[in-house]
């Protein structure tokens, strides 16, 4: 049954909300004095919008001109983005982690005529020479350089130009809005990719409406809800996220210092909140770590009571009842540990969405066992980002659930999981033919993804079709399965990376979290050593190698890990390792790891 979508546009669907519940808490950001989250009522951020708007269009943004945003995740990215979307433009997305030659790329294969830029220092980044496109950078923080070129003015500065433009002519947004229609572009998004130059997904304000009224129909979002949303928002996650909070009119606090979270899950105190799952996997090895670090009576009763909810949650997922016995016991287990964990998280925490990158199965099925299950979701940029996602009180571990509205899903002859429907992008940006190949002839995006379908309708990624493993014996190996269960298995590990391809046996990379094997080697001898001393000891590599040799009896004889090697350092998004979305990429890591890798494999022989 086709979903019915009530809105032209993503400006017509903010003032919708707005017309609703103007009065309504709606986007709040870090008090600047550490006093708690400041609010902004759905009038108010509409009112500012539509101010940025007004300026951007005296500055000759028209319908569908490029308006690039490099920021960090924060309030200002979110009324900017809005704003482009009201004066009828499309915001191209560049991550503040952005290289300076793709950041430059960006803009100048987009032709952005204004860059909304976080400060100088991120302004400078990205505008070098070979940009003729671009007329004017607006800066969030900062004074704007009078003798700069291109020329530049202040967000505030932007935002009275268009007051007054307003002020003279009070329906101009309204007039600007009435010529955006659903087939418009919106929003130019460059996939950062594990591989390659990005691509410029072309989604359209179509999509994102869709967005908007198909997550407001799953019970993830509620209207009396409070989210914390921390992700990139120039991923396509998080930018979903805005157009579901607009459509149901979720209270949502904004702040991307990730160093933050767990400081401001104690302050904001949510009930909602979407991660990758490096997040979930942090708080595990944290919690893990300190439970059987603990030792005696306390680390008893920890692994006691995760071994109860996980007999509880098996009974959940096979949909059978749970025992009086059993609940009593879950209740005494919860009080005594868990309990700690829903204090750790803001002690309010309704749901939890993952997506972005596979979650491991193993530590879903921890975080249910506390009593905190995580709703996987799947979907791609060239998708709107949300295409599956588990839906409260009917969570499938190891799936991403079931498809949102009225998307279309096929599975191929191959595997891939293939779509169709309104949130798929309109093409690659000046790629005609990777835009053509990019689709079947009946009109289904190719996601590259391999998964299969239950009889319920769930959805289970098992690889990416170019990730598969292929060894010179002609066996097929999936890493995201094996990594996950290393990352399950031993809580030390921050990434696990499989080698294999054209090579006789598989072999893993590992890096170890820092706060969490620093606690592994208080009281030891290793004690206060730097983490690069600890890393490299043979006290860590005979205590990976246990772990791994675990993961080997989980494992099929051709996907056993024969050889791993300890990374002096973690993998980063800084170093190109990982996208900002925190997928590895694969190819950099192999590159830049080769020493380590060759040695793993001296003396065998590689095949093609």
């Amino acid at each position: 049954m086709a979903l019915e979508i009530p809105y032209r546009s993503i400006s017509d669907m903010l003032f919708a909300r707005v017309a609703k519940t103007p009065d309504g808490r709606a986007l709040a950001y870090p008090a600047p004095d550490g006093s708690g989250p400041v609010w902004l009522t759905w009038a108010q951020v509409g009112e500012r919008a539509s101010a940025i708007a007004a300026g951007l269009h005296s500055l000759g943004v028209g319908l569908e001109d490029r308006v690039a945003i490099l920021a960090n995740t924060r309030l200002e990215w979110i009324l900017a983005d809005l704003g482009v979307g009201c004066a009828g433009g499309a915001t191209t997305t560049i991550y503040p982690t952005t290289e300076a030659a793709d950041a430059a790329f960006i803009l100048r294969d987009s032709e952005s005529k204004i860059l909304i830029a976080e400060n100088q220092e991120l302004a400078a980044r990205a505008t070098g020479a070979g940009l003729p496109e671009l007329t004017h950078v607006v800066l969030m923080d900062g004074e704007a350089d009078p003798a700069a070129s291109p020329m530049q003015l202040t967000l505030a500065e932007l935002e009275r130009r268009g007051a007054e433009a307003l002020a003279a002519e009070p329906d101009l947004v309204r007039r600007l809005g009435e010529a955006i229609t659903p087939d418009r572009l919106a929003t130019l998004i460059y996939t950062s990719g594990t591989t390659g130059r990005p691509k410029g997904v072309e989604l359209t304000h179509a999509c994102w409406t869709w967005e908007g009224v198909a997550q407001g129909n799953l019970g993830v979002l509620e209207p009396d809800d409070l989210q914390y949303l921390w992700l990139p928002l120039s991923h396509s996650f998080g930018k979903s996220l805005i157009c579901g909070i607009i459509h149901v009119g979720v209270p949502t606090f904004v702040d991307g210092r990730v160093d933050k979270i767990i400081e401001n899950l104690g302050v904001v105190r949510p009930t909602l909140m979407c991660s990758a799952p490096r997040i979930f996997e942090k708080v595990y090895n944290r919690v893990v770590t300190t439970a059987v670090g603990e030792g005696g009576a306390k680390a008893r009763i920890f692994r006691w009571a995760v071994r109860v909810g996980k007999e509880k949650v098996a009974l959940e997922q096979a949909g059978r009842p749970v025992p009086a016995g059993l609940s009593a016991r879950y209740a005494v287990a919860r009080r005594l540990v868990f309990s700690k964990l829903h204090a750790r998280m803001g002690g309010r925490i309704r749901v939890l969405v993952s997506g972005s990158a596979p979650l491991s199965p193993q530590i879903a099925e921890f975080f249910a066992a506390a009593g905190l299950p995580i709703q996987e979701g799947y979907g791609l940029t060239e998708s709107s980002a949300a295409n599956f996602v588990n839906r409260p009180g009917r969570l499938k571990i190891g799936t991403v659930g079931e498809p949102l509205g009225d998307l279309e899903v096929r599975i191929a002859d191959d595997g891939e999981v293939l779509l169709r429907g309104a949130p798929v992008m309109r093409g690659y940006h000046n790629l005609p033919e990777e835009t053509a190949a990019a689709f079947t002839e009946d009109g289904y995006l190719r996601t590259g993804d391999i998964g299969e379908l239950d009889a319920d309708g769930y959805l289970r990624i098992t690889d990416r079709k170019k990730d598969l493993v292929k060894t010179s014996g002609g066996k097929y190996v999936a890493p995201s399965h094996v990594e996950g269960l290393m990352k399950a298995l031993c809580p030390y590990v921050s990434q696990a990376v499989v080698v294999g391809q054209a090579r006789n046996f598989c072999t893993m990379l590992v890096t170890l979290d820092p706060e969490a094997i620093t606690e592994w080697a208080a009281g030891g001898p290793l004690a206060g050593k730097p983490y690069q001393e600890i890393v490299t000891s043979a006290a860590a590599e005979a205590m990976v190698a246990g772990y791994v040799k675990q993961l080997n009896e989980k494992l099929n004889r051709w996907e056993t890990i024969k050889k791993f090697a300890i990374l002096p350092r973690d993998l980063s998004i800084e170093d190109g390792e990982l996208t900002p979305s925190m997928k590895i990429k694969r190819r950099v890591v192999e590159e830049h790891f080769s020493a380590e890798i060759e040695k793993m494999y001296a003396g065998t022989v590689a095949t093609v």
